[in-house]
């Protein structure tokens, strides 16, 4: 198991080290109509990592992305009290790739809104938050009227 500096904080290695998982979790993408290879990693709350990828189907609205393959792994694993810490996410066709809409309402279940999300950029790992890329996730939190 790869080992993490201290909670608060990812250092710009342990970033890196969380690309990397995610990079080698694309190489084993089932992808043979796109050939777009992507792989995510989840760091959770209590130091576990889980990876996933995405898996194509010839009807492609029965794609799986990778960052809903590696929550359901978590989920599978860890049972549903799984909290995310940082999720990074890479493809090996050389372009940043930021989870989809679906992806981040996915994640948004899991995690706070300062859940690290990290991508691979030419200048370095990009970082951002959840709360950045889905300002108001749909949290089941209902309105009852008045």
């Amino acid at each position: 198991m790869t080992s993490f500096s201290e909670p608060g904080a990812l250092s710009l290695s342990d970033r890196q080290k969380l690309l990397n998982l995610a990079a080698e979790a694309a190489a084993n993408s089932y992808s043979p109509y796109s050939h777009f290879r992507v792989g995510a990693a989840l760091l959770l709350t209590d130091g576990s990592i889980v990876t996933g990828c995405n898996v194509e189907n010839a009807s492609y609205r029965l794609t799986s992305c990778a960052e809903q393959a590696a929550i359901a792994r978590a989920v599978s694993q860890f049972g549903p009290g799984i909290r995310l810490r940082a999720v990074a996410v890479a493809n090996l066709n050389h372009a940043a790739s930021m989870p989809c809409g679906a992806c981040r309402q996915t994640l948004a279940e899991f995690a706070p809104d300062n859940a690290l999300i990290l991508y691979p950029d030419e200048s370095g790992p990009i970082t951002t938050t959840l709360g950045a890329l889905i300002p108001h996730a749909f949290r089941g939190e209902f309105i009852t009227p008045a």
